[in-house]
């Protein structure tokens, strides 16, 4: 049997772990990908290729409703443009434990932020992308 849960994570951005802000209520869709870079390491003599891990490039896309009160999602993000920041992802509201654990990114990088993105009659959203930084898991509550 397999096992499943419903989507309801939690969102917080920041300059660092200690500062981070939850935006849960601004966001929509998250998506933390880890990815290792493929090093080929074949050497003569081998009859298949054969890679091994170079560098890790990490991104975080965000879906943000686009709010511009006080602590909403521009208030909260345009600082962090163009600048190094720590992002923090759980599967739910829980703390962290084995089951919830926090997907971070430490020194992850903002390059652009939408300032408007309106269409006649529909919500505005806009999706952000934080590229590279340094990913760990807590575990710990």
């Amino acid at each position: 049997m397999s096992s499943t849960y419903l989507s309801n994570p939690t969102v917080k951005v920041g300059t660092a772990i200690g500062t981070i802000v939850d935006i849960t209520t601004e966001v929509s869709a998250c998506s933390l990908v880890v990815t290792a870079e493929a090093l080929e390491d074949t050497s003569f003599g081998q009859t298949s290729r054969t890679m091994t891990s170079g560098l890790f490039s990490n991104t975080c896309t965000l879906t943000v409703y686009a709010s511009y009160a006080a602590s909403k999602s521009y208030a909260v993000l345009a600082p962090l443009l163009g600048t190094k920041c720590t992002i923090k992802v759980n599967p739910t509201s829980a703390a962290d434990s084995a089951t919830n654990p926090g997907f971070i990114l430490t020194d992850t990088y903002l390059a652009s932020i939408p300032v408007v993105n309106a269409s006649l009659g529909e919500l505005s959203t806009y999706e952000i992308e934080f590229q590279g930084g340094t990913y760990s898991v807590d575990v710990t509550a």
